[in-house]
């Protein structure tokens, strides 16, 4: 009877694996763990993401909060602002942001950002059986694995023509029930240089300080008993390292004639420092991973994206080694100061074919006018 409440609560267990799976020995103790706070690497709005997330020199609008906060300078009205909404693992999970930007003057940007990544409706059954074995679905709780991210980032013209500069701070919140619970800090940096060719290279460095997350667990006396009668050692409070991130980005625009149609792409090279990663190019130090992103637009009224990233090799059952690369597509639609994106695009692995479907929406808004004569 108590093997079978055990196997129950490691059903609901599975999906608290993100909160303490980077073990730490003591409440003092700071570890360093692969892919620490990844749900901030996902990326924002359809159209970045339509184009496999290589935007970090090009981007020019609200979302370079996210992407390289340098961009914000190109933010020209008095507020613009984007919203996305997306969903993984047949609606399992779901991702929401929103971004507002301000434009304080003709050579700075304020923004601010929020990122929502969740599995809602967990069922906790550690109460289904009580002691006596008696079964009672009532008992059934529901509850939330969410992380938050808030983003506040500035942006400046330099006096030196072309260059940019911006900056971001944010607060990450992560939370699984009631079970554990984390706050933490961190610093992106990002710079923009825009040469008289029209080439454009971008340096966006995320968590350059370094970003901690202070984690508190509360398990209650039941719960300690199934991670002891399991062989699991009780997960202590503790301090969790995000390294820093450099991504190296370089992108040009064609003009195809004088109708207005052009065409451009973006060369992004990651630059991760937490240890040897399964990317092209990875040592015991660091590793890269490029991504690639092209676009063919009219205007500034349509445009069609293509993009990949996620350059992976794997292991099928034979133990035969393969490249698997994410595609990713998209299409743009602007009606003056409207845009709607869209993309389609892959996980991870293009065998198991499981793609999402992300739309976004930005708007930019003029300085309201008020009638001071009433």
């Amino acid at each position: 009877m108590h093997a079978i409440k055990i196997k129950l609560l490691c059903v609901s267990l599975l999906c608290m694996t993100t909160a303490y799976a980077q073990e730490t020995t003591s409440p003092s103790e700071t570890v360093a763990p692969k892919y620490s706070n990844e749900f901030l690497a996902i990326g924002v709005g359809a159209d970045a993401l339509g184009k496999g997330n290589a935007v970090v020199a090009q981007t020019d609008n609200v979302n370079s909060a996210y992407w390289n906060p340098a961009g914000l300078v190109g933010v020209d009205k008095w507020l613009e602002v984007s919203l996305m909404h997306s969903e993984y693992f047949a609606g399992i999970a779901k991702y929401d942001y929103l971004g507002l930007a301000h434009s304080i003057d003709e050579k700075s940007t304020i923004a601010f950002s929020a990122i929502r990544f969740a599995v809602d409706d967990i069922p906790n059954t550690t109460q289904l059986i009580d002691n006596n074995g008696n079964i009672n679905y009532d008992n059934i709780t529901l509850f939330t694995a969410a992380d938050y991210g808030f983003l506040l980032s500035y942006a400046r013209k330099t006096k030196y023509p072309g260059l940019n500069i911006g900056g971001t701070f944010k607060v990450i919140h992560r939370k699984v029930g009631d079970f554990a619970k984390s706050w933490g800090f961190g610093l992106d940096a990002g710079v923009q240089y825009k040469t008289k060719n029209n080439w454009q290279f971008g340096i966006m460095a995320r968590d350059v300080t370094s970003t901690f997350n202070a984690w508190m667990f509360t398990l209650d006396q039941e719960m300690q008993e199934v991670f002891i009668a399991t062989g699991n050692e009780l997960p202590e409070n503790g301090l969790e390292l995000t390294l820093p991130r450099i991504i190296l980005a370089g992108y040009k625009k064609f003009n195809l004639g004088e109708k207005g149609l052009y065409t451009s792409a973006e060369l992004d090279l990651d630059v991760t420092t937490d240890g040897k990663r399964n990317t092209i190019i990875k040592s015991s130090v660091f590793s890269v991973d490029p991504h690639l992103g092209i676009e063919i637009g009219f205007k500034n009224y349509v445009a069609v994206r293509a993009g990949i990233s996620n350059m992976q090799y794997v292991r099928d059952f034979e133990d035969k080694q393969t490249l698997n690369i994410q595609p990713n597509i998209g299409i743009g639609l602007n009606f003056k100061n409207f845009y709607l994106d869209y993309a389609f695009t892959d996980i991870g692995d293009v065998s198991v074919a499981l793609y999402s479907h992300v739309i976004s929406l930005r708007i930019k808004l003029n300085k309201p006018k008020f009638d001071t004569e009433k």
